[in-house]
């Protein structure tokens, strides 16, 4: 968020928490991308923040719920709050538990696969609607095409990502069998380990596909310990996730930090892994 802008987004997290009767006298940002992540003390909550344009809050708040009922590796929303979103000056706020770490740094790839096959299983049972995963391609694709919001895209790049995009599309719809709801983005980054075990967080990016698309947000060798995945189809995934990451990078309004020059070694990795998997499709 813009600086005055997430100061807003802060002081709005802490007057709702202040007002639910939690103690909230200070706010430390953990994550500021569109959306603030906060961690609210001395009460101790864990703070979402976005602009109240940002409807996407509700589903979440609803799809933790169940799936935590379902006994799904999920966090949960703070215990001590009615589980609702809650808007004040122009955000909407969701307020969830927060967990220390337990064990800091790489986690296990056996651990991973197990969580999120469990998650899986969980989710498998959920009638919810949800985009499909070829949505999140459209976007990326339409991203790609437009030049006045991917100036610095050279044309090199830009036909290496279009035609990626397009041709893995189209491969990866003709080889999926069964599709059921997904994450979305279950990449380390979406992962707590914690005393109870690996939690995945931020359930916004839900959509339906195959269950290869996810594990390719996943460091490689968690699709190794995965039970019955396709490894032709998870070789694909993971260089269409690529793709698309690459593609946001791009974007001239991305606010990553070195953005920039990480599109550029991933679009050399794209390179990389099409030559190497005769993935080097033609139109």
């Amino acid at each position: 968020m813009q600086t005055s802008e997430a100061r807003r987004a802060v002081a709005a997290a802490l007057s709702t928490a202040s007002s639910l009767g939690l103690r909230a006298d200070d706010a430390r940002v953990l994550h500021d991308s569109n959306k603030l992540t906060l961690r609210l003390l001395p009460c101790d909550v864990l703070a979402r923040v976005a602009p109240a344009a940002h409807q996407i809050a509700p589903f979440e708040v609803e799809l933790a719920q169940r799936l935590a009922e379902a006994g799904c590796p999920v966090a949960a929303l703070d215990p001590r709050v009615e589980p609702r979103v809650h808007e004040r000056d122009g955000f909407v706020i969701t307020l969830w538990t927060y967990y220390e770490s337990a064990a800091p740094g790489e986690i296990p790839p056996a651990g991973y696969a197990t969580a999120l096959k469990l998650l899986h299983t969980g989710m498998r049972e959920l009638g919810v609607p949800t985009p499909h995963f070829t949505d999140r391609i459209e976007q990326a694709q339409q991203l790609v095409a437009d030049h006045a919001r991917t100036p610095a895209l050279a044309d090199a790049d830009r036909e290496l990502l279009r035609d990626t995009l397009r041709n893995l599309r189209r491969a990866i719809g003709e080889r999926a069998g069964a599709e059921q709801l997904l994450h979305g983005e279950p990449h380390p980054g979406n992962v707590l380990t914690t005393r109870n075990g690996l939690l995945f967080i931020d359930l916004e990016t839900c959509c339906r596909g195959p269950v290869e698309f996810d594990l390719a947000h996943a460091p490689e060798e968690v699709g190794e310990h995965y039970p019955g995945a396709d490894q032709d189809l998870l070789r694909e995934c993971r260089i269409l996730v690529l793709a698309m990451i690459t593609t946001w990078r791009w974007d001239r309004d991305d606010q990553l930090p070195d953005g920039r020059r990480l599109a550029g070694e991933w679009l050399s990795r794209i390179r990389a892994a099409l030559d190497r998997g005769g993935l080097g499709y033609d139109g």
